[in-house]
């Protein structure tokens, strides 16, 4: 099988580099960030919802002006009483009572799960505790910034540092609490690093940018004199290396923000704003590494230096900035191989589309639900183009069905539910779901809109290419959906957050929204994710979007690539413990802190909707994201048997059997026609279509 998947990759990138030199879609630079945005000045009707969070406690004045996060790595912070843990790469920090609480967690993998465990190690506050919360008071593409203004403390958190970072304003007495108990605490002669060993084994090293003195009180508190500066703190980690003096040696430059730039095609460059003196150091995780050109980052990668994380080992990289390079993508909308030549297959592909078209116009749509909606009209997108590319001539029928369905959303005439714009964060929700958070499966308090969106955006760009007069009659509308998810404007004016899904330093997006969770940010389906992308992709091409075009496809190639990291689960490869890696093919959630193989809406037993869920839907852009032929019969052997249970239904089996097309198409085809029922947003016709044009 590594032939077959050898092959396949080839003609990927022979494929990618055909579509990159042809005039609509040739290489070219980004323009600046701003113009890169779906920008429109239309917003959807106002409304008041009566289920959001109130931001304004925790959020500082200034920035209450402009749209909020709502699935960034720190939204723990700004939830409740804003005192559950975040993740930030290699550690845990907590927030409560004028204090913050560092862990370098630890893992416990079993066959089920991994997670990580939260014990705070370390917590500073200062002595005089004056019990106020936390307020954010600036936050970027890579960090945030507490302040505890009572307490004289700002804490710069950015995704990646081997230290935590806190400046002392004024001078203040400050408290370092221990979870273990303190077995020494040494100074260097200067008395501006202390070396702290604790009884679990730890060893921190306390930087300040000044001397200050440290004094064990109790076995697990240090107290300081009055100190105004810079104190870092970084664990060290085992390693037969000199760690200590390589973290002495970056201890005086700091990050105290970082911003993601899209600088070309398929290019991402990490430029983090920092003090201090000298290199930074940063922590880069699996896929960072597989990505990160050291030429064009004027990088150095410390392979020595390693630190463990839920995402796998990550190592340190001096340099003030980074530049990821992703293999070129496909954006296409018929399929990559096409399957106008395979003859003997076009009668039976027309058959089903006509049987399919005939379906779908006549029976009404008896959903008012965003997504149900929205993988129904994209269902018949796929049959619009399906038909387009085997040549069958009623395309008009499922034209006419798509306007008709998804104008009262863009107008604002559908009965039931439609968009509405509200001011409190920054962005869309829906008119069920302004007044009741269960509805639309959360997208009112910012859940999924990425999954929601990406359908409503495949369909609407399809029409747009069929009918370019609708197209343009539609246009604001249809940005002002795009723009939701995938705005990368970064100015206060803007009327949605930047890029509301995709976590920047991850590589990949988030969907829990406005909800509070234990263990941080969780997405369960990689595959709708990266249809959200594609989607906003075909919407460049549609209305000739270049810069949309290039932004969405470079986002929908780092889902990919993040999925294939960390849902499709490869034993042997170093990210997860072979006591996980040997039972799971494949994740069910994966959260910030945690990998689950459990579903929202199903158990773990249930393989056949763990690996449908990071499949559908079934469209072009599914052959990058399962280019890894010999992962696609470890996961079809491993789904296989799960069929078999009482009560797993045929819309299930359909997406294992379109998977066991890409290396067995004869008994795949048999498989599919012996279905009696499809996923509401798959059919027949397509997974014929799919099949037939494997190669």
């Amino acid at each position: 099988m590594a032939s077959n998947n050898m092959t396949l990759m080839t003609c990927f990138l022979i494929i990618s580099l055909a579509f990159f030199i042809l005039p609509q879609t040739q290489a070219r630079v980004l323009l600046s960030e701003t113009q890169a945005t779906p920008a429109t000045g239309f917003l959807y009707p106002k409304a008041e919802s009566t289920v959001l969070p109130d931001p304004s406690p925790f959020f500082a004045p200034s920035l209450l002006q402009t749209p909020l996060p709502t699935n960034s790595f720190f939204q723990n912070f700004v939830l409740n009483n804003g005192d559950q843990p975040e993740y930030f790469h290699p550690y845990h920090f907590r927030s409560s009572n004028s204090s913050l609480s560092l862990s370098y967690p630890t893992r416990l993998a079993t066959s089920a799960s991994i997670s990580q465990n939260f014990t705070p190690e370390l917590t500073i506050s200062a002595t005089q505790n004056n019990q106020e919360r936390h307020v954010v008071s600036s936050f970027s593409d890579l960090g945030v910034t507490l302040d505890f203004p009572s307490s004289n403390l700002r804490f710069f958190l950015v995704k990646g540092s081997p230290y935590l970072t806190c400046n002392v304003s004024n001078p203040t007495a400050l408290s370092i609490s221990t979870a273990s108990s303190i077995t020494s605490l040494f100074p260097n002669a200067q008395r501006n690093k202390y070396t702290l060993k604790l009884d679990n084994s730890q060893t921190m090293l306390v930087y300040s940018s000044s001397p200050i003195g440290l004094t064990i009180s109790n076995p697990s508190l240090i107290t300081s004199d009055a100190f105004t500066g810079v104190m870092r703190v970084a664990l060290l980690p085992p390693g037969s290396q000199d760690l200590e003096a390589v973290l002495d040696q970056f201890s005086s430059s700091y990050p105290v923000s970082g911003e993601a730039v899209f600088t070309g095609p398929f290019t991402l460059e990490y430029r983090w704003v920092k003090e201090g003196n000298g290199d930074l150091l940063m922590l880069a995780h699996p896929l960072h590494q597989q990505l990160l050109s050291v030429q064009d980052s004027n990088a150095t990668v410390l392979d020595y230096l390693k630190y463990r994380s839920i995402d796998g080992d990550l190592l340190g990289v001096v340099g003030n900035s980074w530049v990821l390079k992703t293999q070129p993508i496909p954006v296409s909308w018929h399929s990559i191989t096409g399957v106008k030549d395979l003859v003997q297959a076009l009668p039976e592909i027309k058959a089903a589309l006509s049987g399919d078209v005939q379906a779908l116009i006549s029976t009404p749509v008896s959903t008012t639900a965003s997504y149900e909606y929205g993988k129904l009209i994209a269902k018949a997108a796929r049959l619009a183009l399906i038909g387009e590319e085997v040549g069958v001539k009623d395309i008009p029928a499922i034209t006419k069905f798509m306007k008709d369905a998804i104008e009262p959303w863009l107008s604002g005439t559908f009965s039931g539910n439609g968009f509405l714009y509200e001011g409190k964060w920054g962005g869309l929700v829906t008119k069920n779901g302004a007044v009741d958070k269960g509805a639309d499966y959360g997208f009112g308090v910012y859940n999924d809109h990425h999954f929601h969106l990406g359908y409503f955006l495949y369909a609407i760009s399809v029409v747009a290419k069929l009918d370019v007069d609708w197209g343009m009659k539609f246009k604001d509308q249809a940005y002002a959906l795009a723009g939701d998810f995938m705005n990368l404007n970064r100015q206060p004016d803007s009327s949605y957050p930047r890029l509301r899904n995709f976590d920047l330093y991850n590589l990949h997006s988030w969907a829990g929204g406005l909800t509070e969770f234990a263990d941080g940010r969780n997405q369960e389906s990689t595959s709708e994710a990266v249809n959200a992308y594609y989607s906003a992709a075909l919407m460049g091409l549609a209305y000739r979007d270049t810069n949309l075009t290039d932004t969405a496809s470079l986002l929908a190639a780092l889902e990919i690539q993040a999925a294939q990291k960390w849902w499709h689960v490869h034993q042997g490869d170093n990210i997860y413990e072979d006591v996980f890696a040997s039972q799971n093919k494949i994740t069910g959630i994966v959260w910030s802190n945690k990998r689950d193989t459990g579903l929202w809406f199903a158990s773990a037993e249930s393989k056949e909707i763990r690996l449908g869920i990071q499949v559908l839907p079934i469209s072009p852009i599914t052959e990058v994201l399962f280019s890894n032929a010999s992962y696609v019969r470890e996961v079809v052997d491993w789904t296989i048997p799960a069929l078999n249970r009482e009560g797993v239904t045929d819309a299930w089996r359909g997406f294992a059997y379109a998977l066991e097309g890409i290396y067995n198409k004869e008994e795949a085809l048999q498989n599919v026609k012996n279905l009696k029922g499809f996923d509401d947003g798959n059919s027949l016709s397509n997974l014929l279509w799919w099949i037939h044009s494997r190669g």
